[in-house]
């Protein structure tokens, strides 16, 4: 993008309609213009931020006319927490444009025959549907601009999630609209310790102080999992802190914490320490109970999650007498969710401590028609494998947002199975994978689920089947 570009100000901009990932589009000579944070028949002016010979990227600096689409956005938090970031929108146009972005990805990048798109199944709760957060301690918060102008001292402590863009800068929450249940009470609560206390906030920069993350996760029957995680090896403010949550907190489920000195927060090769309670909380589904350990992965919204997986049962329409092939299990819940329909379920993992748990999951429910194996999927999915096993009927995948590598890609087109269900969170790369996997197979089916109410994430599961032999 040429200098004078830069910084541009676009006035009178119509924004006409959603792009991928949340952002609008207008038009200015010509050239496609993105925007964030603005609705469908906004008129605003722009500041060019970033561009190509074919199109710019820009920031609202200020609106002249306001969409009758935008509705009133719930959150106190909203256009600086970078949460939730449709609700200034309808949740009824959310889910219009979510299906739409699903068309326009399979048009654009599949470029394969294609079913009509089924309604997106939308969901019930459109806030507080999430059972996990991860919140930030920080002794940096991020000060508004008015706080910045008016000169005074404030409080830098923060608890809460990372703004946009900046690692180093944390927004305090007050109150969060995407986690229900004893979530705002635990964070709320346990900040205003803390700040009594004089215990010490993370140091994101220098990595020094003691209160570092706060994970919550719930569950539809209110049983609940709260971890602390500690910057620092002091055992007379972790003690202090826990037996405060323990306290105050009675009803807390899963009770631990976890002593984190490494320079990232992940914590999968770390000791979690269990202060009261049990070491994991359960989910139930149909009757079936699925253990939730503080390493575990589980969908975020319990409910679409079923919601989800029904689909992807509907899809693949077991007899009984199918052996199926679940592809990034994860803990197995699809697998032991479809178990009692097949003959046998295999399941493939990269991380191996979920497979415990889908082993675990599958003991505790009383399923022995499954099996689970852990590493990565290009790897354990080969020729080897699969002389070891019978024959897939049904294929079930539900890779992460980069989608399938080409080798497992080329692994299913070999296998030749009747029918594969593809469970996706990214409908591009399921678009290109799918358009790899058209040599052999049509789509038949399509249904967008929102997971995720307030943003532009979509989940899309497709059916595909075999193509007859000519």
């Amino acid at each position: 993008m040429s200098r004078k570009m830069k910084n541009k100000v676009l006035e009178q901009l119509k924004i006409e309609r959603i792009a991928a990932e949340g952002k609008c589009v207008g038009h200015h000579e010509g050239k496609v213009v993105f925007v964030a944070n603005v609705a469908p028949g906004d008129v605003v002016d722009v500041r060019v931020t970033k561009g190509r010979s074919s199109f710019l990227e820009a920031e609202e600096i200020k609106i002249h006319e306001y969409s009758s689409d935008r509705v009133s956005p719930f959150c106190g938090h909203f256009g600086v927490c970078g949460g939730c970031k449709w609700q200034h929108i309808s949740y009824e146009l959310q889910m219009t444009y979510k299906r739409q972005q699903v068309i326009d990805q399979f048009e654009r990048i599949a470029k394969v025959p294609l079913p009509q798109v089924m309604p997106i199944i939308g969901s019930a709760k459109t806030q507080y549907y999430r059972n996990k957060l991860d919140f930030t301690f920080s002794n940096n918060r991020w000060l508004t601009r008015e706080e910045i102008d008016s000169g005074e001292t404030f409080e830098r402590n923060a608890l809460g999630f990372h703004v946009p863009k900046r690692f180093d800068k944390i927004i305090d929450i007050d109150h969060c609209y995407l986690q229900g249940n004893i979530s705002n009470d635990v964070r709320n609560e346990l900040g205003a310790f803390a700040l009594k206390e004089g215990l010490g906030y993370y140091d994101i920069i220098n990595q020094t102080g003691l209160l570092r993350n706060l994970i919550i996760r719930t569950t539809l029957d209110g049983q609940s999992m709260v971890i602390v995680q500690f910057g620092a090896d002091d055992q007379e403010g972790i003690d202090k802190t826990m037996e405060f949550l323990h306290q105050r907190f009675p009803e807390i489920t899963a009770l631990m914490y976890i002593i984190n000195l490494k320079k990232n927060e992940t914590f999968q090769d770390l000791k979690v320490h269990t202060y009261a309670g049990k070491d994991y909380i359960e989910e139930t589904m149909e009757g079936l109970k699925f253990k939730i350990g503080p390493k575990s992965f589980y969908q975020t919204n319990s409910s679409q999650a079923y919601e989800l997986y029904k689909v992807a049962r509907e899809f693949a329409d077991l007899s009984g007498n199918e052996v199926v092939y679940d592809l990034y299990t994860g803990t197995g819940t699809i697998a032991n969710f479809v178990a009692k329909d097949a003959k046998q379920v295999i399941g493939i993992e990269y991380v191996e401590p979920a497979i415990v748990d889908a082993k675990e999951n599958a003991i505790r429910n009383n399923i022995d028609n499954t099996l689970f194996y852990a590493g990565d999927m290009k790897d354990v999915l080969d020729d080897t494998f699969v002389s070891k096993h019978q024959k897939a009927d049904v294929i079930i995948t539900d890779p992460p947002r980069a989608g399938m590598h080409e080798d497992v890609v080329n692994m299913l087109l070999k296998l030749e199975a009747k029918k594969i269900v593809y469970v996706s969170c990214n409908p591009a790369t399921q678009a290109r994978d799918i358009a790899l996997l058209a040599e052999k197979y049509d789509v038949i089916k399509i249904q967008p689920v929102d997971m995720f109410p307030q943003t532009y994430h979509v989940e899309n599961v497709v059916l595909l089947k075999i193509k007859e032999q000519e």
